[in-house]
């Protein structure tokens, strides 16, 4: 049993504190009967609650961009640092969100998470090709055959290989790298490789959609046409 409140919120309908005058309106139902009271205890495996005729589900399908800022690892949990879970508003505690992959502690920019676990492994596996744009301002200046390395595919320093990805450099010291999967650190390692330390990198854009103006430290969610859109780059 649960109290209706605290159903409502962890399905995502609104905040706590919105949940109270959604409830005061008599708009909810439960097995077609209004009830007001939040503190109300139901069932939801055996009864009907809905909102506006519109049944509620216990959990819906959630997909959030957040504009990670240096200094958070992307981890549910972690014993030292602060973890990406600590930048997502309170009402989403109770979501089962989960990060995309990972952004490591000191990069920046474009973080998905998603209680969807089928489109997360989609959107993470190398078969699937999901691109993910980042802006590296690095030591040295990328040229032709730095180019044309990463596109046939890096070998790094500890053997791991790469799949070939795409170098755009955009001046002295700057460059626009897409890759389409999500190795350890590996647009660092990649960059290393080609004697140029990269000293900031930011996350633009993953599967087509770009952060837009959403600002550092910020999470927004998906709509349902972007979420589509998602799902077709990960087929």
């Amino acid at each position: 049993m649960e109290r209706l409140d605290k159903f409502l919120t962890n399905a995502g309908v609104a905040t706590r504190s919105q949940i109270k005058a959604i409830l005061k309106t008599g708009r909810v139902r439960v097995d077609g009967v209004a009830v007001k009271d939040g503190s109300v205890k139901i069932d939801p495996e055996k009864q009907a609650v809905t909102l506006d005729g519109e049944t509620i589900g216990g959990k819906r399908r959630m997909v959030l961009m957040l504009n990670k800022p240096e200094g958070f690892v992307t981890s549910t949990e972690d014993p030292r640092d602060r973890t990406v879970m600590e930048l997502l508003p309170r009402e989403y505690a109770h979501q089962d969100l989960k990060p995309v992959g990972r952004l490591d502690k000191a990069t920046e920019g474009l973080l998905l998470f998603t209680n969807d676990g089928d489109l997360l492994h989609r959107l993470i596996s190398p078969k699937k090709e999901v691109p993910k744009v980042y802006y590296a301002r690095h030591e040295g200046e990328a040229g032709e055959e730095d180019v044309a390395a990463f596109a046939a595919g890096l070998t790094l320093r500890d053997g791991t290989v790469c799949l070939g990805a795409k170098l755009q450099p955009l001046g002295p010291g700057e460059s626009l790298i897409t890759v389409c999967e999500g190795k350890y650190h590996q647009v660092r390692r990649m960059m290393a490789s080609r004697q140029m330390t990269v000293l900031y990198l930011e996350r633009r854009s993953e599967g087509g959609l770009e952060l837009g103006a959403l600002e550092r430290g910020k999470c927004r969610e998906l709509t349902e046409k972007e979420i589509q859109f998602l799902e077709e780059q990960a087929e």
